[in-house]
């Protein structure tokens, strides 16, 4: 099956927009999905969000893409099908599929419902699924996934706005849980205000903490203070700012995917403080022990987050009213999109508005 043209695969035909080769230029594209097997969800793709890493992925920048490859994996839409032994779906549900559409389901990981880090975990585009096939990704007309990978959007979000939560949104959410940052009144500081980074002061908001954004922007400082409800903003480039913060953060969520030094960030936790790595850089980081040393202080990091936490994830940010900022484009802008989030210009995230932008060739 492997071996067929993508478009004869499966026997449901489908259509989305696909790179060819590392130049990330998207175009359209026929292919086709499976039939709805006995625990899968059907659904029909309304909106998709754009991750930073669809362009590192379209560009083969990470160096595992296999062409041709469609992205997305902040998906929502419209249950259409159902299988025979799916119990938490039916048709005409609002529904999601984030970044990972199969795992081993019996290893430690997935037996404590942590299916991110299953070493088996199959990610929803450019990887190979369990019958030999590629994974293809949200930027097209349908989904078919198993049930254990969907998740329910609840009637009081947005689709087009809760469809970043899928990725964005759950890797912020998921350390400010595992790593306690969620009490009221801690001091969380979130470095970078992208995609994720605004989306995590509204969440560390939300749980109750006080939240200083970190920016190399001063322009940054209304929008954080005045939009996203951040309390304080540091602009991290002045020494006397970073100065007067130091050791005073408890936690600290480091959204940045570029090269950026670490010892200031470490300076301004205090003794106990975690330091958090969502994004991912190139290069490896430069890190002093010392300053970790000295005031007991851990640098980690955290991926995404299991199915359960991903579901809890979207609840709380229906009972707490937290969306993404989103601008909608039409999927024949999404090259040009790309090249925009390149030099980091969308506030804060794209979402393709597939469900009356994307037409098949007739």
């Amino acid at each position: 099956m492997g071996g067929q043209s993508p478009a004869n695969q499966h026997p449901r035909k489908a259509f989305g927009w696909a790179a060819r080769d590392p130049s990330g230029v998207l175009s359209p594209f026929n292919f086709s999905r499976r039939a709805t097997g006995d625990k899968d969800v059907a659904f029909k793709v309304l909106y998709c969000g754009i991750c930073h890493s669809d362009l590192h992925m379209l560009k083969n920048e990470w160096g595992v893409t296999v062409y041709p490859i469609i992205p997305g994996h902040e998906i929502v839409g419209e249950v259409t099908d159902v299988g025979s032994k799916v119990t938490k779906f039916k048709v005409g549900d609002r529904v999601g599929v984030g970044c990972m559409v199969g795992s081993c389901r019996s290893c430690d990981s997935c037996n404590n419902s942590l299916e991110n880090y299953c070493p088996k975990t199959i990610l929803t585009y450019g990887a190979k699924y369990f019958d030999g096939t590629m994974t293809f990704g949200g930027y097209s007309d349908i989904m078919v996934a198993d049930e254990h990978f969907v998740v329910h959007i609840p009637d009081s979000l947005p689709l087009d706005a809760a469809a970043p939560l899928l990725c964005a949104g759950i890797t912020v959410y998921s350390p400010l849980r595992y790593f306690e940052l969620d009490k009221p009144g801690l001091h969380v500081g979130v470095v970078g205000l992208g995609g994720l980074g605004h989306v995590a002061v509204r969440f560390a908001k939300a749980m109750g903490a006080r939240v200083t954004v970190i920016s190399t922007s001063p322009n940054k400082k209304k929008e954080a203070i005045e939009n996203l409800g951040a309390d304080e903003f540091l602009f991290s480039i002045d020494q006397n700012e970073l100065q007067a913060a130091m050791g005073t953060m408890d936690g600290i969520i480091d959204t940045v995917s570029a090269q950026h030094p670490l010892l200031p960030l470490i300076g301004l936790l205090k003794s106990h403080g975690k330091l958090v790595l969502v994004g991912a850089p190139t290069k490896p980081l430069e890190l002093p022990s010392f300053p970790l040393l000295l005031g007991r202080k851990i640098v980690g990091g955290s991926s995404i987050g299991g199915m359960k936490e991903t579901q809890e994830m979207i609840d709380f940010a229906a009972k707490h009213n937290i969306v993404a900022d989103i601008e909608v484009i039409p999927i024949d802008y999404v090259n040009t999109a790309m090249e925009r989030l390149s030099r980091a210009d969308v506030k804060y995230r794209f979402v393709i508005d597939i469900a009356n932008t994307l037409k098949a060739s007739p």
